[in-house]
């Protein structure tokens, strides 16, 4: 064969690897854009309480009464105060917990799939064959009543 019959190599990978880069190109970019990456769980917890306690400051100002805005300011510093220890001692236990709901998560899943793909079908395709309650006599077994 000559050179100009010849077909190029082709790699069969090309399409998957040019996605991978573009989406590793548009991770980067959003990292860049919006912060980093989260931290660890207990990082997120504190992170978290942060929030919490800057926004019910703001709410506290427009509070009517000392005495609602102290109330409030108290339960925002309980809470830091209870939770700080416990973030300080054990920060893999957020961890540990954080991948104890997304098991719990996935395991709920699984569980209620196949119902829910039946609630979702029209009644004409409901019927499974794994469905305890769609066993018995079919359309094609006659039952005689006389």
């Amino acid at each position: 064969m000559s050179d100009a019959t010849e077909r190029p190599t082709v790699d069969s990978d090309a399409w998957a690897k040019a996605c991978a880069e573009d989406l590793d190109a548009e991770k980067a970019r959003r990292r860049a854009q919006y912060a980093a990456e989260p931290g660890s769980a207990a990082e997120e917890l504190r992170r978290l309480f942060d929030v919490v306690a800057e926004k019910v400051t703001a709410f506290q100002s427009s509070m009517p009464g000392m005495a609602a805005q102290n109330a409030v300011q108290h339960l925002v510093y309980q809470a830091k105060s209870a939770v700080e220890p416990v973030i300080e001692r054990n920060p893999e236990i957020f961890d540990h917990l954080a991948a104890a709901g997304g098991e719990l998560l996935a395991a709920y899943r699984s569980a209620v799939e196949g119902h829910e793909r039946r609630w979702t079908q029209g009644p004409a395709d409901s019927k499974d064959a794994t469905d305890p309650r769609d066993e018995g006599p079919g359309a094609s077994e006659h039952i005689d009543l006389d």
